[in-house]
């Protein structure tokens, strides 16, 4: 079992999430339960997946956990794309959102493969 708070991959999707919900404090109220919650779920579950990951017993686990917070940080890549194409999220947020997600993202690669080399 891994602490995954030490992890910087956590530690940096973490600080995402935190940007992600002041970014989208402005949405419109109509979009609380439609784009609003899909962008804080996808982004709030890559750290809750690499943290459910850490709390596995095999690295095969932990790289499957790190693979679905992956796929939700695809999920949150498109939504912020959408979000600002809507107009909802500033040029601003969005470009330094994106960058953020790219750099998760990077490095979750490395991490799975990383675990799949140790195999």
């Amino acid at each position: 079992m891994k602490d995954f708070k030490k992890l910087k991959v956590w530690q940096k999707s973490h600080q995402l999430t935190l940007a992600v919900y002041k970014a989208t404090v402005a949405f419109p109220k109509e979009e609380m339960y439609g784009l609003t919650g899909q962008i804080r779920r996808a982004c709030a579950s890559i750290s809750a997946n690499i943290a459910e990951g850490c709390g596995r017993s095999t690295d095969a686990e932990l790289a499957r956990f790190f693979d679905i917070a992956m796929g939700s940080a695809s999920e949150l890549e498109y939504h912020l794309l959408l979000a600002h194409d809507l107009d909802l999220l500033k040029v601003s947020d969005h470009d330094r959102l994106s960058i953020e997600v790219r750099d998760v993202k990077r490095m979750l690669t490395s991490f799975i493969q990383k675990l799949r080399a140790d195999r």
